[in-house]
């Protein structure tokens, strides 16, 4: 494998899932509110930006390669953001569905620092 091929394992895998179902929930959720104001939007944006730094992270592009580590962090950081931005909206009564996301993206926070402690090793 070439340095701008990443690595996919089991882990990567299951990152890659993770990270496609938050963005597919924040798209839904994003069409559901549409003409509701500004939270639409939100959602909108935040599916765009898992999936960029999704590819960003385990696309073969020789650009990115050497960045790939400050890619993770920016998707982890991404996701804190994401949990902490929930819990100040006080969007908590929105059900099993939004309990279910913070509980994948708590998930994929955990991967993403696993998978970047073995790439330092």
């Amino acid at each position: 494998m070439t340095q701008t091929q990443p690595r996919i394992g089991g882990l990567q895998i299951a990152i890659i899932v993770l990270t496609v179902a938050t963005a597919l929930i924040h798209l839904f959720l994003g069409f559901s509110f549409l003409g509701t104001g500004f939270l639409p939007i939100l959602f909108l944006l935040n599916s765009i930006g898992y999936l960029g730094l999704l590819g960003l992270l385990y696309l073969p592009i020789a650009m990115i390669a050497p960045y790939r580590s400050i890619v993770r962090w920016l998707l982890m950081i991404f996701t804190i953001v994401t949990i902490v931005a929930w819990l100040f909206m006080g969007l908590r009564d929105a059900g099993f569905l939004a309990y279910m996301t913070k509980l994948i993206e708590v998930v994929l926070v955990v991967l993403l620092f696993m998978e970047g402690q073995q790439e330092q090793v």
